[in-house]
């Protein structure tokens, strides 16, 4: 029997909300990978459109948690970071990539800190420079195009888009150093969205689902994740992004049908039986 594998998921945890570790753990777990998790902050919900939510940083206790794994001669295939809380934080996953990643270990990054055209609240300018230097260490970047045009520092244009400016945006950020870049948000029409993905000296692809009226919270966590699940199970970087992008618009579709509030996440846990059967487990 093969040996299973392990990911490092480097994430917040939001009690509420579907997102990071509430996310990550039970999707790449259902890919048949182990999730080993470090929190970077437990809060009570996510912060997007929601007021009054506890927050509790964890910035240090990640260098401990790591010199703990490192003690115990744990090793990864996969190191999977999200969302970050400081500029101390990135500089810390840095150092876990340096210190953890081995030939056969796959970085996969997903810098978020922005969306809509802007930053988050908590972040400034500064903390996309940073940002730069872990997508410069990652194997595979998943940003969204809000994230793409600060990390190329350009500015952000709202869809739809040309096939042209999507081929353009990744190969610039193909040149930042990851040997694959999957782009979410992208759309050439207004009743689509979907993704862009190319390998380094590759070609770009797009794959697009049927788009829904509202804000889903917590979907690019979801992507990111069913994506880092498909990888490490052997298919290739398109595959996987085929099979996040229809998990995850499975789930909007499937939110979009009851009518619940969007602020608490996309049902996703129906569509994990599908999910597996497209990973052919």
């Amino acid at each position: 029997m093969n040996r299973q594998k392990r990911v490092a998921c480097i994430h917040d945890i939001s009690g509420i909300g579907k997102c990071s570790l509430t996310a990550a753990i039970p999707i790449i777990s259902a890919a048949g990978i182990e999730a080993a998790a470090m929190p970077t902050a437990v809060l009570s919900t996510h912060t997007g459109n929601i007021t009054g939510f506890t927050y509790r940083d964890l910035t240090a206790d990640l260098e401990p948690f790591a010199n703990h794994w490192k003690s115990l001669g744990i090793t990864f295939d996969g190191i999977y970071s999200g969302f970050l809380g400081s500029t101390e934080q990135v500089d810390i996953v840095c150092n876990f990539i340096d210190e953890f990643k081995t030939d056969n270990t796959v970085v996969i990054v997903d810098p978020a800190m922005a969306d809509g055209g802007r930053m988050y609240t908590t972040f400034d300018d500064d903390f996309a420079k940073e940002m730069i230097l872990l997508c410069k260490k990652a194997d595979i970047i998943v940003p969204n195009l809000t994230e793409a045009a600060f990390l190329l520092g350009e500015k952000y244009i709202e869809p739809p888009y040309t096939e042209e400016y999507i081929e353009g945006i990744v190969k610039r950020l193909l040149r930042l150093g990851p040997s694959k870049v999957v782009l979410t948000g992208v759309s050439f029409r207004d009743d689509e969205i979907g993704c862009a993905v190319c390998e380094k000296n590759g070609e770009v692809f797009c794959r697009f689902s049927e788009k829904y009226d509202g804000t889903y919270y917590g979907t690019g966590d979801i992507f990111a994740s069913a994506l880092t699940g498909a990888f490490l199970n052997g298919k290739t970087i398109y595959e996987s992004a085929e099979i996040a992008l229809s998990f995850t618009c499975s789930a909007i579709k499937r939110t979009y049908g009851a009518g619940t509030d969007t602020r608490l996440g996309v049902n996703f846990e129906q569509g994990l039986c599908d999910y597996i059967n497209n990973l052919g487990g």
